[in-house]
């Protein structure tokens, strides 16, 4: 394969991931370029800087649109064990929501917010499964389970479900009257 330049080549992952909807491994991108994955990460922290909206999940790179007006948001505190995560994530997904991150108050570094973006059973799948083959840790381990998601929905009922849905899991954390 003839070497792409870089500037022309990181047109090409833009123009690809403004593409699609679905995450882009970075290994795949790579292997489709005919450079290394450190390139890609090299390629995608030059586009951020540039000031485009790509994130990276557990799934892969992501180009972040613009939400539709009519697309609404909540940001939920939760509190939970570790253990629970999976299940936790199950319960916003069948409410019918997607979550879109994860955030903790740090006591030294502030806020750390870490992107999920996971709206089925299958992505949460995917999702735990990336966290075990990495043995990464979650954030909420850092604050002793407590933490923030913003989820998106459609409309104010699927959003007031997932939150009802919370509540009864016991996840949801509300201030007591």
């Amino acid at each position: 394969m003839k070497k792409i330049p870089g500037e022309q080549r990181r047109q090409m992952l833009l123009d690809k991931m403004k593409a699609t909807a679905d995450p882009l491994k970075g290994g795949e991108l790579a292997s489709l370029m005919g450079v290394s994955r450190q390139v890609i990460v090299g390629d995608m922290t030059l586009l951020k800087a540039k000031g485009e909206p790509i994130i990276a999940t557990s799934q892969g790179y992501l180009y972040m649109r613009e939400t539709a007006d009519d697309d609404l948001y909540r940001v939920l505190a939760c509190f939970h064990k570790p253990e629970d995560t999976q299940d936790e994530l199950y319960v916003l997904v069948d409410a019918g929501v997607t979550v879109k991150d994860v955030s903790i108050e740090h006591p030294v570094y502030g806020e750390l917010t870490a992107g999920i973006h996971v709206s089925s059973r299958r992505e949460v799948d995917m999702f735990m499964q990336r966290v075990r083959e990495t043995g990464a840790s979650y954030l909420l381990e850092l604050t002793d389970g407590l933490h923030l998601h913003t989820i998106t929905a459609p409309n104010v009922a699927i959003l007031e479900q997932a939150m009802n849905d919370m509540r009864a899991a016991g996840y949801l954390l509300e201030e007591s009257e």
